[in-house]
């Protein structure tokens, strides 16, 4: 919810100071060049963007107003759930392991993780490079590559809509210098009615590169570099999982596996070693 915080403190701010200025508020808002600028804005990201990147650019836009991503609480339930998994298979064969991967929704363990077993990505990943060990179907040394491309897919997808996004902020300031013209132009046509609609004509034109500006360095970039950090976060989040999934396939104790995991976390939301032993304990 930081991003919609942010939103109100540039709104806030810019409504704020130009009042201040002795200016009102109803002079920045001339339907026409928001149509232009909004229009324009969104027909180029459809020229550019495939129906597919589209869509996942708008649920990457509400899910950062949302505030969702990844946090500690998602790490900590993953090490949990691979700790119990680890152990089942340590303690009763890697066999025994199939039955919570054939379902996970019916599964002992992972139902008890929803958030988990919910996001059908990081279902996917434990499900598909966890049943190659249990079928040994590849060697532990072939798990890291096979890891390592599904992230790799992972990390290109989730740039999409930074790669939409992106491209409408490096447009808006041209495109609202372009209805700025388009607001000269019609004001040309009425240079014979009076300094006030002349005026009034002018006014509108400016707004339209104010906004142009406005919306991609307050809005548009911002939302950009935040889907960034927060992109980096579920990578990360994917790279823990396979850590902990690779040291457990090469022979480690599952506290050990689970282990080499959260080292890989970031510092302001890794649990310390010994919340990692009160985690796993209340697993057990």
């Amino acid at each position: 919810m930081t991003a919609v915080v942010g939103i109100v403190i540039v709104l806030g701010c810019t409504a704020g100071g130009f009042l201040l200025a002795g200016g009102k508020l109803a002079s920045l808002f001339h339907l026409s060049e928001w149509i232009l600028i909004c229009g324009i804005a969104g027909g180029l990201s459809v020229i550019a963007s495939p129906p597919s990147a589209l869509k996942l650019t708008v649920s990457s836009v509400l899910g950062v107003l949302k505030g969702s991503g990844s946090s500690r609480k998602d790490f900590e339930e993953m090490l949990q759930l691979l700790f119990e998994l680890f152990t089942i298979g340590r303690k009763n064969g890697l066999i025994a392991l199939d039955e919570h991967m054939e379902d996970p929704a019916a599964s002992s363990i992972l139902s008890k993780y929803q958030t988990f077993v919910s996001d059908g990505h990081r279902t996917s990943f434990l499900i598909n490079n966890l049943r190659p060990i249990i079928d040994a179907k590849i060697k532990p040394e072939q798990l890291p590559g096979l890891m390592k491309a599904d992230i790799h897919s992972l990390e290109e997808e989730y740039e999409k809509p930074i790669t939409v996004l992106h491209l409408a902020a490096e447009s808006l300031p041209a495109v609202g210098i372009c209805a700025a013209v388009l607001g000269i132009i019609v004001t040309m046509g009425v240079l014979d009615q009076g300094a006030g609609k002349v005026g009034y004509k002018v006014a509108a034109a400016l707004s339209g590169t104010f906004l142009g500006v406005y919306f991609a360095y307050g809005f548009v970039g911002p939302l950009c570099q935040r889907m960034h950090f927060g992109n980096e976060l579920e990578v990360q989040y994917y790279k823990v999982l396979a850590a902990c999934l690779e040291a457990f396939a090469k022979g480690m104790a599952p506290i050990m596996a689970v282990e080499m995991g959260r080292r890989l976390i970031e510092e302001d939301i890794k649990p310390s070693a010994a919340e990692l032993e009160e985690l796993v304990k209340g697993a057990k």
